[in-house]
């Protein structure tokens, strides 16, 4: 796989020509990517590469992102990216900022996913447990923006370690940040700061399953 700087590279040829006569800066990038510039920097420093991120991009400009990220010419791709997967998709549901209904009453539909987004979600075998539902609310910006479609693993409810999950409590359905205290409740932290975090005892929260991955922008 091309590193985080070669991808860099890339991207700032291919968008020269919107920032022409002007050369392009790794600002630049970030901002086309919508990533902060800070985060970039970090990413650039870890060799850590913006998938979701990179997705959108190719998505918007008709770009192969096995090329992006491999190298490999679109021609030798024809094959591979016919190929798609299916995972549950509940169209009606949506958390973050407000109440959401419970999923097992809602009706399912299939979301088309294509198969380089697969290993993102865990691979093949994840697929079984994988759900998605949209985002509503400013809540979780800017990790999660309103009519984001993201993917739940329901197989992942563990919280002893932390991270961004789908959650029910007596007010609705959330994406929120979990953290387990030491006194074994629970911190519901908003990414968005002018939220405030609530501390609920275990036996409050219902964990549907953790976030692995997002769709950005889907009208």
């Amino acid at each position: 796989m091309n590193s985080f700087l070669d991808i860099v590279e890339e991207i700032k040829s291919i968008i020269s020509d919107e920032f022409a006569p002007k050369k392009v800066f790794d600002k630049d990038v970030a901002s086309v990517l919508g990533i902060s510039q800070m985060n970039f920097a970090t990413m650039k420093k870890r060799n850590k590469i913006p998938f979701n991120e990179l997705l959108d991009f190719c998505a918007k400009r008709s770009i192969s992102i096995n090329w992006l990220l491999y190298g490999q010419s679109p021609e030798s791709l024809v094959e591979a990216t016919n190929k798609f997967y299916m995972v549950k998709y509940f169209s009606d549901v949506n958390a973050s900022a407000g109440g959401g209904s419970d999923i097992e009453c809602e009706e399912i539909e299939e979301l088309e996913i294509p198969e380089q987004f697969v290993f993102m979600l865990g691979g093949e075998k994840e697929l079984k447990n994988i759900e998605a539902i949209n985002v509503s609310g400013d809540s979780m910006e800017p990790t999660f923006s309103y009519n984001d479609i993201v993917f739940i693993n329901r197989n992942k409810t563990d919280v002893d370690r932390g991270g961004i999950f789908t959650i029910r409590t007596e007010a609705g359905l959330f994406i929120k940040r979990v953290q387990k205290r030491i006194d074994g409740k629970l911190d519901v932290i908003s990414d968005n700061s002018i939220y405030n975090t609530q501390t609920l005892d275990a036996n409050q929260v219902e964990v549907i399953g953790r976030v692995v991955s997002r769709f950005g922008d889907v009208d």
